[in-house]
């Protein structure tokens, strides 16, 4: 089987958004590739987190993970810092990295414009990445549009490092979901649904209640004609609540479109937001039976030793590809 790697960040909560555009696709994957999946809480120290706050993220995402159906039975999944070779072959990966092609990044432009100072981790982050990928020979890696950087640069220094030290890496090709992914905001139809948005009517966390989702979905902005149909250049934000319906369940945009002809974006939305309730429910089941159990660190438990048994054979043939280490008399 073919091996997958995706990483996500324990902040903030995750979002419909994140769901439909990567969660969701997971489920499907288990079945057909060798899975990795991890909790990057390295990368989000990138910038400064509250202890407390990033444990319980940690933990909540793991927990929902499993809840919106990975089986870890088939799927490795654990957190980053409990697999100390992360760290140290992202060392190694910034020794082969340019300034010129760090400071190029989208996401570096983006978080550090207008700050007085960024850490150097903000720049140092694509080789880390690269590292958290490299480290399990992934053949695919699924990531939105925002990332798809990020695994660009991790190929070159994949190259980069076969060249000069000889054949350790598998060279991973870029996995785009085929749709859903991009969910808009519901107040900006234009931008797309951030868990770090500050206009929280915006954006539908997997964790919000229904009578919050309700809400949110009846003040989602449209538009002044009434009509249900799918433009999203003249109706972003009647396309955006298509979409979300319809890759919730598995009903074409036509489909729905039809379904909603003759009434009214009242009726429409109310349909939504049933939709997402519904849909959401037995995940929030399943959560709230995971997250204070021992299940759960059972799980991640042995996560970890088995992502560490991979990722410290590859730190090693990286090690003595490049010389590191010792050469002990026998």
């Amino acid at each position: 089987m073919k091996k997958i790697f995706s990483g996500v960040q324990p902040t903030g909560n995750v979002t419909l958004g994140n769901y439909i555009g990567a969660f969701k696709q997971f489920t499907d994957l288990q079945h057909d590739y060798d899975c990795v999946f991890c909790i990057v809480d390295q990368h989000a120290i990138t910038i400064p987190q509250e202890p407390a706050e990033l444990r319980r993220t940690i933990r909540s995402l793991a927990a929902l993970y499993l809840a919106v159906g990975l089986d870890p039975e088939k799927v490795t999944l654990f957190v980053q810092s409990e697999v100390p070779a992360h760290a140290q072959a992202g060392w190694i990966m910034q020794c082969i990295s340019y300034i010129g092609e760090l400071e190029r990044m989208t996401q570096f432009k983006d978080k550090s414009e207008g700050k007085e100072a960024v850490s150097a981790a903000l720049l140092t982050y694509p080789p880390l990445m690269a590292a958290d990928i490299l480290l399990y020979h992934a053949d695919l890696v699924p990531v939105g549009d925002d990332q798809k950087q990020h695994v660009e640069l991790t190929r070159d220094l994949a190259e980069r490092f076969n060249k000069r030290y000889g054949e350790v890496f598998t060279i991973p090709d870029i996995s785009l979901p085929k749709n859903g992914a991009r969910i808009k905001s519901l107040q900006d139809p234009f931008k797309k649904m951030s868990k770090s948005d500050p206009n929280k009517k915006g954006t539908i966390t997997l964790l919000d209640s229904p009578k919050d989702i309700e809400k949110k979905i009846k003040s989602a902005v449209t538009d002044s004609e009434g009509v249900v149909a799918f433009d999203v250049a003249n109706k972003p934000g009647v396309s955006n609540l298509l979409v979300i319906e319809s890759s919730l369940t598995n009903q074409s945009i036509e489909e729905l479109v039809k379904k909603y002809d003759g009434l009214g974006y009242g009726a429409f939305k109310a349909g939504v937001a049933e939709s997402v309730i519904g849909h959401l429910a037995p995940i929030q089941e399943r959560y709230n039976e995971l997250i204070e159990s021992d299940r759960l660190d059972d799980i991640l438990d042995a996560g970890a030793e088995k992502a560490n048994a991979i990722a410290s054979a590859t730190l090693k043939a990286m090690e003595d590809a490049m010389g590191l280490g010792r050469t002990r008399r026998k």
